[in-house]
């Protein structure tokens, strides 16, 4: 039987899911996409932009937050703008439906990796040795995700079954 856990994590999926098919495939990716490259702008280019914000910004923090957050908003706001212009594509072209059944799928796997996630830090901390934690049957599933996921990141294997054999509750 599921417990509450369970029924966050599937939920955190569900939600995830109906998202992406509300905004699509493509939007999605694009929305990914656009926020690694605001982090990478803002990384890279901040030097530059405190320069620009020198004479404005007297106070060092201040003025490393402010260009980074100046880089990284003016990036995101641009990706919203090619999100937009993407999905009017997809709509004159007619492929709305594939774009948001493909949007499903992608959906999907952002909540699954979220719940990774999770679960991952979630086994660090005291809640690991609750009862519900050990009850919980999604939460059984997904460390063996995130066992096999460790294993890939570490040693570049993608054998799933020395994950099932390794993972541990």
């Amino acid at each position: 039987e599921l417990n509450w856990a369970d029924w966050t994590l599937l939920g955190i999926i569900v939600f995830s899911s109906l998202l992406s098919v509300l905004r699509g495939f493509t939007r999605e990716a694009i929305s990914l996409i656009v926020w690694l490259v605001a982090f990478v702008v803002a990384r890279a280019f901040q030097p530059e932009a405190q320069v620009l914000l020198a004479p404005y910004i007297a106070d060092s923090m201040m003025l490393s937050l402010s260009a980074f957050a100046l880089l990284f908003v003016a990036t995101l706001i641009f990706g919203a703008i090619l999100g937009r212009l993407a999905s009017f594509l997809i709509k004159i072209t007619g492929l709305t439906t594939l774009d948001r059944v493909l949007g499903i799928g992608f959906g999907m796997a952002r909540g699954l990796v979220l719940c990774v996630v999770i679960v991952a830090v979630v086994r660090y901390t005291p809640w690991s040795g609750a009862d519900w934690w050990a009850d919980s049957l999604v939460i059984e599933q997904l460390t063996v995700l995130e066992y096999w996921s460790r294993s890939v990141f570490a040693s570049g294997e993608y054998d799933l079954s020395s994950a099932l054999a390794n993972a541990k509750l």
